[in-house]
């Protein structure tokens, strides 16, 4: 189901739907930006924004159900060698043969069982998102908040698919500001039965998901997750 017919509040950035993201174009299977998830998780979610809302702070997603063939094309470029547009930005200290090996990316992946999303805290009364043009000076995702890109969610550490050590939830290279950051985040999330992937701080699992032998692949764009 659409998250915004259970929780409207909750904003969104499907990085997918668009070009900024690793691969710097649109993935295969997005063909609306829309977060869809299964019933279940979605509630879940909106559970987790009003406490989110209670202390001054929005939920923001920025991926959710992805169907096997976004899996797909992330596999083929990975077999592309010379693309690397955006390594500046979300790869910045791997190499691109090692984003698989390390686990920055996964095929298949629990996304595409419709229970799991990416997301972080904006405040709520903050400013608006910088727009992203495509060809715009890239600045890596390890930088410090106010020099990397200006998502404007609170200091995490790094920025979205950040693909390096630093995104780990638990790095103790991160300031107290991230850390305590990425604590909150966590404490609200499990607090719903959500579970952290711990190489990445935004990547989150509902636990008891319904389908959890289950990969679709239909597209991003009408609801067909219950």
């Amino acid at each position: 189901m659409d998250l915004a017919t259970v929780d409207p509040t909750i904003r969104t950035d499907i990085r997918y739907a668009g070009p900024h993201n690793f691969v710097g174009r649109p993935v295969d299977g997005y063909a609306e930006p829309r977060c869809l998830l299964t019933r279940p998780a979605a509630q879940a979610l909106h559970r987790v924004q009003t406490a989110a809302l209670a202390g001054g702070h929005s939920l923001k997603v920025y991926d959710c159900y992805r169907p096997q063939r976004a899996a797909d094309d992330f596999v083929a470029w990975a077999k592309l060698p010379g693309e690397q547009r955006m390594k500046r930005e979300f790869y910045p200290g791997v190499p691109k043969d090692r984003l698989f090996a390390d686990g920055y990316i996964g095929a298949p992946t629990a996304h595409s069982r419709g229970s799991t999303v990416d997301l972080t805290l904006v405040p709520v009364s903050g400013p608006p998102q910088a727009a992203y043009t495509p060809g715009q000076a890239l600045v890596p995702c390890t930088e410090p908040a106010g020099r990397r890109f200006a998502d404007d969610s609170i200091d995490m550490g790094t920025g979205f698919d950040c693909f390096d050590p630093r995104a780990h939830t638990a790095d103790a290279r991160i300031s107290d500001t991230a850390r305590s950051n990425r604590d909150l985040l966590r404490r609200l999330m499990s607090a719903q039965g959500f579970e952290n992937y711990p190489l990445e701080w935004w990547h989150y699992r509902y636990v008891d998901e319904p389908y959890p032998d289950t990969w679709f692949d239909f597209p991003v764009a009408g609801s067909s997750l219950r």
